[in-house]
């Protein structure tokens, strides 16, 4: 099995690394504060549901049953006893959770359910998004779930990952989104192609800031879609995932972005699954030879989902891999401010600054025939995973 160990012998010393700071920054009307730092995402979190008053409807991929997620169900259980309004959905697939587990939810008057409860075809498609609305007026998203890795500091392997809060006028679009995923779960004869309707359908806005979807649709307003519209454009794109395996077209589309300007690529330097490092280290070769600039993320795992196109930024659930892009429901918030935008970059800068390089010296030397067909392999994985849920959901 080929190692996914720090691959360039030059590497920057990462003992010393923390995570940064949260910031705040105000763009097209909205109020948005980021939390790389996992303490701090879940401060803010316990924060926002302290300060609710009316309602919380909240939506997490993970849900564990753990410290973070009894302090999370703790706060939950504040707010209903304050008469606050309390729904909770989690993702089936994604959350280990027992059922009785929050029990003391719904004794206390909250409301919770489960996301696809039922096995069988549609079981496969996750609603992989992450996201707490207070009171219809704020709301805090990102990559993070509620698990203790979401949260534990580098030096304990946490996952490096993005928290944000959002004030604004899109946090209504985030409560529409919410509505319409409670109306499918309470449905028991809800179907697949009700939710490609809800994708399908779905009006992100037409402001600078946008809630894009993601989902198993082709092309409509799907995020991915926006983002492959600013890709053609584009002179410049910064971006960090934890999952790099886009399709033919998106990877073409960043060379050409390369070639006529700057790309920046933050990637995995560890994962909970190696397979994903080696299968990404196998489309290092294009962007590269197009002039990319690729590192892999030292200190921890990586987790965080952040693109910078020009102006333009993407955060919020979505990797650059097939479930994302093609199967997963998922949500990126789209903002085109060009302040927010440097802004996030500079916050890249610290992050590059704990990663080793890709060069295109090292991938000769180690790309050999041996160690590519097993990165062949572990992309292959990937491809049948997201080829039999396409299938199966036709």
């Amino acid at each position: 099995m080929p190692q996914t160990s720090a691959p360039n012998p030059a590497a920057t010393s990462t003992s010393n690394y923390r995570d940064s700071h949260s910031f705040q920054i105000e763009a097209q009307g909205h109020a948005f504060t980021f939390y790389p730092r996992g303490s701090d995402r879940l401060a803010a979190l316990l924060d926002h549901i302290d300060e609710a008053e009316e309602s919380l409807d909240i939506f997490y991929y993970m849900f564990q049953h753990d410290d973070a997620g009894s302090q999370v169900l703790d706060a939950l259980l504040r707010a209903a006893g304050r008469g606050v309004r309390v729904h909770l959905i989690i993702d089936a697939f994604g959350s280990d959770a027992p059922s009785h587990f929050f029990d003391p939810l719904i004794e206390a008057g909250g409301t919770f359910a489960v996301f696809s409860p039922r096995l069988g075809a549609r079981y496969l498609i996750r609603n992989h998004q992450k996201f707490a609305i207070a009171d219809s007026a704020r709301v805090m998203t990102g990559g993070a779930n509620v698990s203790d890795h979401y949260f534990a500091p580098p030096e304990k392997n946490g996952w490096c990952d993005l928290g944000v809060a959002i004030e604004g006028p899109v946090v209504q679009r985030f409560s529409q989104w919410f509505s319409l995923v409670c109306d499918w779960v309470s449905d028991n004869k809800s179907q697949l192609r009700a939710i490609r309707k809800m994708v399908r359908e779905w009006d992100p806005g037409d402001g600078a800031v946008q809630l894009t979807l993601g989902g198993p649709v082709v092309r409509a307003r799907k995020w991915s879609y926006k983002f492959k519209r600013d890709l053609a454009k584009a002179k410049r794109l910064d971006l960090v995932t934890a999952y790099f395996t886009p399709q033919r077209s998106i990877r073409r589309q960043i060379a050409q972005v390369a070639r006529r300007g700057k790309v920046r690529m933050v990637l995995a330097g560890k994962s909970d699954i190696d397979a994903t490092i080696e299968a990404a280290r196998l489309l290092y070769k294009r962007p590269l030879r197009a002039g990319a600039d690729i590192f892999e993320f030292q200190p921890c795992k990586l987790h965080m989902k952040l693109l910078v196109v020009d102006a333009i930024s993407y955060f919020g659930s979505a990797n650059m891999d097939r479930r994302s892009l093609r199967i997963n429901l998922e949500l990126m918030v789209r903002v085109e401010d060009e302040a927010l935008a440097g802004q996030l970059r500079e916050f890249l800068d610290h992050l590059e600054s704990a990663s080793t390089r890709i060069t295109p010296e090292w991938y000769s030397e180690n790309a050999g025939f041996w160690t590519r067909m097993g990165w062949r392999g572990s992309l292959w994985v990937g491809l049948a995973d997201a080829w039999l849920a396409r299938r199966l959901n036709p």
